[in-house]
């Protein structure tokens, strides 16, 4: 049944919305009014349609929401989503426009309770191991006596107290150097592997102590990051862990040069005990007196000993004065004898050397070289004027029988100007040949107009 209204008055203006207005401003007016939020629950009613994207309910014992997980941020997602899994998740409020749905935009998810976490940390834990950051191989021993410690944790806590006072207790010689960082929270990981990474390029310690005090696995859960258990690796200071209780184990502690129960007895282990050294110094002061008691009356006895033996320095300057003169004496007979026998050998030397002297040989043998050599001179000279005159004799011959001689009584050489060939038949030429007539001195360059045999 329709109720009866009256029209309103027409002279209010009507402000009419579309529905796609009505859901466009609702969508913006949710979206401007929730900021990213962190949500808990169970996905319900999952789908995963060709687009790759994920639609599923996130519901709790009260309610339930609809989720749109898009495909471009799943890549941080571990693991795989199912209907019945409690999950945590950061995501933005929003609207549907198509739809008029109110839904939830995922942009983060993870499984949610400390079972996620217990499976992130040994699949984490596996996963150095087999890299090799446990390995005590790799682990830098602590030093015995450090003269400063470098302590990374929380300014603001009670762990930085017990540790100072610790230490002052232990060994008050000790500075401390801090290293403030959040322990806990969005963030911690990387500040704490920050300040790692600034203590080892500082050098400013001799040995760091990571500290926390105790807590759940989520509240220890930077101390479980892959960041700070690299930069525990990297750092090249020795690196003592003391996260938590004596029962809680983090990938810190494994990755450390040693791990300590409490950050107590972190600052125990690297700090001797005062009261100990004093004792310790009291020992050896006791040992130094004896010893330095006994060398004492070690020493007056050997002195004694030796005062004994002593003998007046006069006398032993004269008896030194008596063996100078004899030795003196005796080195000048010595000198003589010496000198004496050098004398005698260089005579037996020097005669045998004038009996082996070459200059009799060298005089005669000059000689012989003078007489060999005028004989030499006077051949070569006979020797010169045979081959002389029969050099000429052979020349007369030489020329009486030269062709050139011929040339000289007027006769022609008659040759082919191209191949040289000497031309002795008129049968190798004929009319219209060219040759060429060698004379005593110059050519003749001939045309062939007609040849006759004789």
């Amino acid at each position: 049944m329709f109720r009866l209204m009256l029209p309103p008055s027409p002279t209010v203006a009507r402000d009419i919305y579309t529905v796609a207005r009505l859901n466009r401003e609702a969508k913006t007016l949710l979206e401007s009014s929730f900021p990213p939020i962190w949500i808990e629950g169970e996905i319900s009613n999952l789908s995963r349609p060709a687009s790759g994207h994920i639609y599923f309910s996130l519901k709790d014992a009260q309610a339930q929401v609809r989720c749109a997980f898009f495909r471009q941020h799943q890549r941080r997602m571990g693991g795989t989503l199912k209907d019945g899994l409690h999950v945590l998740l950061r995501a933005r409020v929003s609207l549907y426009e198509g739809r008029g749905d109110y839904q939830i935009i995922v942009e983060y998810l993870e499984e949610a309770g400390e079972g996620a976490l217990r499976r992130a940390f040994d699949a984490l834990k596996e996963r150095l191991a087999r890299e090799g950051l446990f390995d005590v191989a790799l682990k830098q021993a602590l030093p015995r006596l450090p003269r400063r410690i470098g302590v990374i944790t929380s300014p603001s806590g009670a762990v930085l107290h017990d540790i100072v006072t610790t230490l002052r207790r232990r060994f008050p010689a000790i500075a401390v150097l801090v290293y403030p960082v959040p322990v806990q929270g969005e963030g911690a990981a990387e500040k704490i592997a920050a300040a790692l990474r600034r203590a080892g390029e500082r050098r400013d310690c001799d040995v760091l102590i990571l500290a926390r005090g105790g807590g759940s696995l989520e509240d220890l859960w930077p101390f479980n990051e892959e960041i700070v258990a690299r930069a525990i690796h990297a750092c090249p200071l020795p690196v003592v862990s003391g996260v938590g209780h004596e029962t809680d184990f983090t990938i810190a502690d494994m990755v450390a040069d040693a791990r300590a129960p409490t950050p107590t007895a972190a600052a125990e282990m690297l700090s001797p005990d005062r009261q100990e050294w004093l004792a310790q110094f009291a020992r050896f002061e006791n040992r130094l007196a004896a010893l330095m008691r006994a060398r004492l009356r070690s020493q007056s006895q050997h002195l004694d000993w030796l005062g004994s033996r002593l003998v007046h320095p006069r006398i032993r300057i004269e008896h030194l004065q008596l063996q100078i003169g004899a030795l003196a004496r005796r080195l000048n007979l010595a000198q003589l004898a010496q000198r004496y026998r050098a004398r005698s050998q260089w005579q037996t030397v020097n005669a045998r050397l004038q009996r082996h002297s070459p200059l009799p040989r060298l005089r005669a043998l000059t000689l012989a070289n003078r007489h060999s050599r005028v004989r030499l001179v006077a051949g070569m000279k006979h020797r010169l004027e045979r081959a002389r005159s029969r050099l000429q004799q052979e020349m007369q011959t030489l020329h009486a029988l030269s062709p050139l001689a011929t040339l000289e009584r007027g006769y022609a050489i008659v040759q082919r100007p191209d191949t040289g060939m000497v031309v002795t038949n008129v049968a190798k030429v004929k009319p219209g040949d060219r040759v060429q007539a060698r004379l005593a001195r110059g050519y003749l360059d001939c045309l062939v107009e007609k040849t006759r045999e004789n």
